[in-house]
């Protein structure tokens, strides 16, 4: 595909605010409604834009505004929202079946068949899949299949990581909004530090943050008197999502590989947010060469319609006993088939999205280093998954106020477009598209976004 017909796959206005005030008033009202009826408990709850419309990266609300948008809905949109083959696969499904149980139906054993074939090193072609409808069911699924399959109940994962919000899954996550109030937790997690070069904690004049990181957690499980004697799996996100889009070197992920073969932990590699093609590999993990015990996916597999689950290799799968982890709604015939065609999409050798995700994503981050901008402290990515640090002073890695992230945010979608903020201080600016943005919109939001750090 081309750069014209790619644009025409989304709204041609975009960016374009056409109302006096914004929030537009019919905007202000849902929004008004949303806040007596809904639970703020959610994590855009208060985000002052309501989508009324989406066709590929451009999103509209109620009063005619239309958005740019830089966060593939938290990178889930991989092959923009309401693609015209996703949505024939919806048609096409929805007048044969689509809620089939928890039992075999055509679709799901297809999309299961077909995860095989497109798994990382270690699992393709060998490998047993248990779907469920969100990230968090499918680290909860993980976390429970790898104390059975061990006979061990402890988990090792990381600061800064993110891996869900429920039980076990809140657990694994470090977020202090995630956490407080909602203790206690499931015993027997164990954090360790996550190679965040930036911020780092320990001196690194000769060891990378990534020797670091990884030789403590081969101390922590092959070394007596560590108290992780127990361990079932270390799970660690290939790419650290939430905690600040931090991609570390392929040798982090390597160590993890090495010290589990040597203590019998499993390794679970969470790719719900750096999977499905978004770092330019189908996997986030391929970067390493390294072979996992389990991957969890989700986001980008199922875009418009929710998709997850956790594969694990066909051996541990057999110590899983029929029956025990039922899911009424999990990979139901309609969001199969969108998975299927999501796939088929990624994969498609005239569209190339993964080695664009790869190419556009090295252009965009040369191209806001450019910015030459006092509070960028540092940009950092691979492929569609790029984080911008931003700081109040360069020398002192300061995270940037809270009410200039405030400023920033309001001024790009008041301009028209729509960025999520993550990060340990809520100070790094996410460029995620989708897989399928045009460059022009592309870089004309990232033109927004570099005007709207020289108003603070």
């Amino acid at each position: 595909m081309n750069e014209k017909e790619l644009e025409s796959l989304n709204f041609p206005d975009a960016p374009k605010i056409v109302s006096s005030t914004f929030p537009g008033p019919k905007a202000a009202a849902a929004l008004a409604l949303s806040a007596r009826t809904e639970s703020m408990a959610r994590g855009g709850g208060r985000m002052p834009v309501v989508m009324d419309q989406a066709f590929g990266v451009t999103v509209r609300d109620p009063d005619g505004n239309t958005f740019i948008d830089l966060s593939a809905g938290v990178g889930v949109s991989s092959v923009g929202r309401c693609h015209p083959k996703v949505v024939e696969a919806i048609r096409k499904q929805s007048e044969i079946m689509m809620h089939a149980m928890d039992i075999n139906s055509s679709r799901r054993t297809q999309l299961a068949a077909k995860i095989s074939e497109i798994m990382p090193e270690g699992l393709r072609g060998d490998c047993i899949t248990y779907f469920t409808q969100g990230g968090s069911d499918a680290l909860e699924a993980a976390v429970k299949f790898a104390k059975r399959i061990t006979g061990r109940h402890q988990i090792i994962a990381f600061h800064g990581g993110y891996h869900g919000v429920w039980h076990a899954s809140n657990a694994l996550t470090t977020g202090t909004a995630y956490r407080n109030g909602y203790s206690p937790f499931m015993g027997g997690v164990i954090h360790a530090p996550y190679p965040y070069a930036y911020r780092f904690p320990f001196d690194t004049t000769h060891k990378s943050a990534e020797q670091i990181a990884g030789e403590y957690v081969d101390y922590l499980l092959n070394t007596p008197y560590t108290a992780a004697d127990d361990v079932a799996a270390v799970i660690v996100e290939p790419v650290q999502g939430e905690g600040g889009y931090v991609p570390p070197s392929p040798e982090f992920l390597q160590l993890l590989r090495k010290a589990c073969d040597k203590s019998g932990a499993l390794l679970v590699v969470d790719e719900v947010q750096c999977g499905a093609g978004r770092t330019g590999k189908m996997w986030a993990v391929e970067h390493s060469g390294v072979k996992p015990d389990m991957l969890t996916f989700g986001k980008g597999m199922g875009g418009d319609v929710p998709m997850a689950g956790v594969v694990m290799r066909s051996d541990l799968a057999a110590k899983i006993p029929d029956g025990s982890a039922p899911n009424t709604f999990a990979a139901n015939s309609l969001s199969a088939a969108v998975s299927l065609t999501n796939i088929e999409l990624l994969q498609d050798p005239e569209l190339k999205l993964l080695q664009r995700a790869h190419d556009l994503g090295q252009e965009a981050q040369d191209y806001i280093r450019g910015f030459d901008c006092p509070f960028v402290g540092e940009v950092r990515g691979r492929g569609l998954m790029i984080g911008i640090e931003l700081v109040e002073d360069k020398a002192t890695r300061e995270p940037l106020r809270g009410e200039n992230l405030g400023k920033l945010m309001n001024y790009v979608l008041s301009h028209g477009v729509m960025m999520v903020p993550c990060g340990r201080y809520t100070n790094v600016m996410r460029v995620m598209p989708s897989l399928t943005i045009p460059r022009s919109l592309l870089f004309k939001a990232l033109d927004v976004f570099r005007d709207g750090l020289k108003t603070l």
